[in-house]
């Protein structure tokens, strides 16, 4: 007996039948086959839904299903979403390619079979989205807006010492002791 993996083009078309419209049947049942490849992978519905609605965004920005999909539809868009009035961030980017990228790493792998499936009925199949020439590259530890960076530990130390600066006493109470404990185990708090 053979165990079909959870996300299999057997477990989400029927064998032996006829679509009457193969091809929105056929894309439904790739992101159903997807879904529960995930969900295999204990990933939660909080995740899973938000990943196949961009899917869905991204089959109707392009009007074609995933194995019509290109380089050149991917770089559409993400580009399409940088304009307008409100533009999305070089990390919401990111993480949209990343999404996309997943999608079709699980179509492009052959355990699932949409491959052989899509060469069979389309006589295409789908094929990498983003690539290392047309995608964001990760280059800065921080993405988002400068203005809402997290700071750095020097930034923290030097905010703790204009406090103390400040207001002397804040330094002695036991928060500020126990942490200096933590940090310098030498020091032992007195209560």
């Amino acid at each position: 007996m053979v165990i079909e993996a959870p996300g299999s083009v057997r477990l989400a078309l029927a064998p032996n039948v006829v679509l009457l419209d193969p091809e929105p049947a056929v894309s439904s049942a790739m992101k159903e086959g997807w879904a529960r490849q995930q969900s295999a992978r204990f990933l939660q519905a909080s995740t899973i839904q938000p990943r196949l609605r961009l899917i869905q965004r991204f089959e109707d920005f392009t009007g074609l299903y995933p194995w019509q999909w290109t380089p050149a539809d991917g770089e559409a868009f993400i580009v399409h979403l940088r304009s307008g009035a409100k533009p999305i961030q070089l990390s919401t980017a990111r993480s949209y390619e990343v999404v996309i990228e997943l999608f079709v790493e699980y179509l492009l792998d052959r355990r699932y079979g949409w491959i052989e499936t899509c060469q069979e009925r389309f006589g295409l199949s789908p094929q990498v989205i983003f690539h290392e020439g047309n995608s964001v590259l990760h280059s800065v530890e921080y993405e988002g807006d400068p203005r809402r960076r997290p700071l750095t530990y020097d930034e923290v130390q030097a905010l703790f010492d204009a406090v103390t600066a400040f207001r002397p006493d804040v330094g002695t109470s036991y928060p500020a002791r126990a942490l200096d404990a933590r940090v310098t185990p030498s020091a032992s708090p007195t209560h």
